[in-house]
């Protein structure tokens, strides 16, 4: 990660070690060459886009992205028939790869890297802890501190003696935690450099305006609503209404917008529809719940109670039944016969 400091003084050295002071499209001189290309490096250098929210995904980014995904489908010998015979293949390649996505992530948890609270809080594991195991490179010094404000220096080992600084600040009162590298600000994930900070000042919980709802699992997709080939039967209906819905709201909207009185109403509709949307999907959801049954009993798979073959058992079992009943019998007539004679030999 790069900051302004470390970005101006790596472009002076390229332009030094390879001879290109003099060029009117590298030079860092205004007041002799143009410099076009650094005087545009705002729109092109990806330090100076990490003030916005790119979610990861910059313009300069965009079409590469899009290439390799296309190359697995399209060559540049493709012809126009089969064009688009490939596209529509891609998309639904596309779509498919997204729902087994959805569907792994939200019935699969993620063992935490560490033991740390904070990252428990968080939904995207994966790049949570990455960042956790980045923090174990990092060393944190206090700079400055002043009424719940302090200023930290974290050093990250990037290589063997060589060292990345950032500023990092932190807010107690507030409890807001801010680094120079701007990755929360660009991503969305909070950084290595924040999290050794927040350590440092034994922070066990963050503030929720850390945890973005599109790396919730709950997340609602918007572009799942729009009408695709690949969509199941069941989800056309759905996609139509909403597509209906759409179209008449644009009117609305446009329409209601030119009066202040119009715009309260249109509000004060939405109030109520949403509140009615919010008790329809907590009756579905009791509903569900009250009719939750046992599972039925299904026939498990092994030794049935009677096997074939149990006629012969039960006559080989009857036979040994028998056998010891006859034993029996004559045991018991013996000792019969035993008592008998004794009390007669006591009258001779």
């Amino acid at each position: 990660m790069l900051v302004l400091g470390s970005f101006q003084k790596n472009w002076n050295d390229f332009l030094l070690n390879f001879g290109l002071v003099d060029n009117k499209w590298l030079s860092v001189c205004f007041w002799v060459y143009s410099a076009d290309l650094y005087e545009d490096r705002h729109i092109w250098v990806p330090i100076y886009l990490d003030h916005h929210f790119w979610v990861g995904m910059r313009s300069t980014q965009r079409s590469e992205n899009m290439h390799s995904f296309f190359n697995k489908f399209i060559t540049r010998n493709s012809s126009l028939i089969q064009f688009v015979k490939q596209y529509d293949n891609c998309l639904g390649s596309r779509e498919q790869a997204e729902r087994e996505s959805d569907a792994a992530d939200f019935h699969t948890v993620i063992p935490c890297a560490t033991k740390s609270s904070i990252e428990a809080q968080f939904q995207d594991f994966r790049e949570v802890q990455a960042q956790f195991r980045g923090k174990a490179n990092c060393i944190t010094r206090l700079t400055n501190s002043a009424l719940g404000y302090s200023v930290y220096e974290v050093g990250e080992e990037v290589s063997s003696s060589i060292f990345n600084k950032f500023v990092v600040t932190y807010d107690s009162v507030a409890v807001e935690v801010k680094c120079q590298c701007l990755l929360f600000e660009s991503r969305g994930i909070l950084c290595r450099h924040a999290l050794s900070v927040l350590s440092f000042e034994r922070v066990s919980q963050v503030s929720p305006r850390y945890i973005l709802e599109r790396w919730s699992k709950k997340v609602k997709r918007r572009h799942t609503h729009i009408k695709s080939s690949h969509d199941e039967p069941l989800l056309e209906p759905r996609s139509k209404r909403f597509d209906e819905l759409v179209f008449r709201s644009q009117n609305i909207c446009e329409f209601t917008s030119e009066l202040e009185e119009l715009t309260a109403i249109l509000h004060h509709a939405y109030d109520n529809v949403m509140g009615t949307s919010s008790l329809s999907h907590e009756d579905a959801n009791l509903e569900s719940v009250n009719e939750l049954q046992s599972p039925p009993r299904i026939r498990t798979r092994g030794r049935p109670k009677n096997k074939l073959g149990s006629k012969l058992d039960k006559q080989i079992a009857n036979g040994t039944k028998k056998k010891k009943t006859k034993a029996l019998n004559e045991l018991n007539l013996f000792d019969a016969a035993s008592v008998v004679h004794s009390n007669s030999s006591q009258y001779q």
